[in-house]
């Protein structure tokens, strides 16, 4: 490597952070924010020694295959890393970081923001009084009638760091608190959460009120509410996505909820972003967000600031502390 080695950001990030690796690296920023096309972000990876690329950079197994000699350190800025073909990249002798930790509490608000806004029809209400074609006429008994979150069963599914903020929060508004998840969590963790684990995700997902989406996107993960589950759902509930959009199949969940089989989903994140299906743009049953869940200052300075010690740590020829590595080499599947 390089004694200076060049490092290539693809995104623009905030200021302070932009301003202090100008400091510390040799660095070539993105002035205007406008994604890389495929292209662009070759030409990127052939002259880079490291890159530090975002959800919007598809690092593909093509791309990496005819990176440059010198690219060593893909410092991924976020925490999710399905934008990055990691089985390509450790065949390839790169290594990989994240930012894991720094999302957690902003994702899991938003997430409980999905959970009330959804329910009790608050973007409704709001677009409502904001059209002037409309006339309020005040408080009505009947009009506008949302339900209640008190008392009702939240089924999460991924109960790590965000699942468990997420059902902290909703514990305090009264949900009846259940999981699903690779592994059981501590015994400690589920008095402390007072949370049931269901074993089998069908038995949960027939049961529940709300469902909210936490896990990871990885190769299991794909379509993970598949078509055949979302039928499992009772037709009053409601489904809450903050993780990835292609854990659920979009067409599905669409027509799902076009049809009344659900009750609606409040949605951050979408299976094929940025299109979006337009029966979950035009439905009063669905708020949608522009996946915006992490989106505070504070948690970009925070993702800056890790993906600047993982940079230093390699350049000094330590382990980076948020290496990633593949979970498996299989194909996506429905599950």
């Amino acid at each position: 490597m390089y004694q200076d080695p060049l490092v290539i950001v693809t995104r623009k990030l905030p200021e302070s952070i932009e301003s202090r690796m100008g400091e510390l690296f040799n660095v070539r920023l993105n002035p205007t924010d406008q994604p890389m096309d495929k292209a662009t972000l070759q030409q990127a990876l052939e002259v880079a020694d490291i890159i530090v690329p975002t959800v919007t950079d598809k690092i593909d197994a093509e791309l990496i295959k005819a990176a440059g000699p010198n690219l060593k350190l893909i410092a991924n800025f976020g925490t999710g890393v399905d934008n990055i073909d990691l089985d390509a990249a450790q065949d390839a002798g790169l290594i990989v970081t994240n930012t894991p930790g720094v999302l957690t509490e902003d994702t899991a608000d938003m997430t409980m923001a999905l959970m009330l806004a959804v329910p009790r029809r608050l973007l409704e209400g709001a677009i409502f009084l904001n059209d002037p074609q409309n006339s309020w006429g005040g408080w009505s008994p009947t009009w506008m009638l949302g339900h209640r979150l008190y008392g009702k069963s939240l089924g999460i599914i991924g109960m790590g760091r965000i699942g468990q903020a997420v059902a902290r929060r909703a514990r305090a508004f009264g949900l009846k608190i259940c999981y699903h998840n690779r592994r059981r969590i501590a015994e400690e963790i589920e008095q402390e959460l007072d949370a049931s684990y269901f074993e089998s995700l069908d038995q949960m997902l027939s049961r529940m009120d709300i469902i909210s989406v936490n896990c990871p996107s990885t190769p299991a993960t794909y379509h993970l509410l598949s078509a055949r589950r979302i039928k499992l759902l009772k037709p009053t509930a409601f489904i809450i996505n903050t993780a990835r959009g292609d854990i659920i199949d979009e067409n599905a969940l669409a027509t799902a909820i076009e049809d009344g089989a659900i009750a609606g989903a409040g949605l951050d994140v979408f299976e094929h972003e940025p299109e979006i299906d337009s029966r979950l743009l035009h439905n009063d049953k669905v708020v949608a967000l522009p996946h915006m869940s992490s989106a505070t200052l504070e948690s970009r300075i925070d993702m800056g600031e890790k993906v600047m010690i993982n940079i230093k740590a390699f350049i000094d020829h330590h382990a980076p502390p948020d290496r990633v590595f593949p979970t498996s080499r299989s194909k996506k599947t429905n599950v």
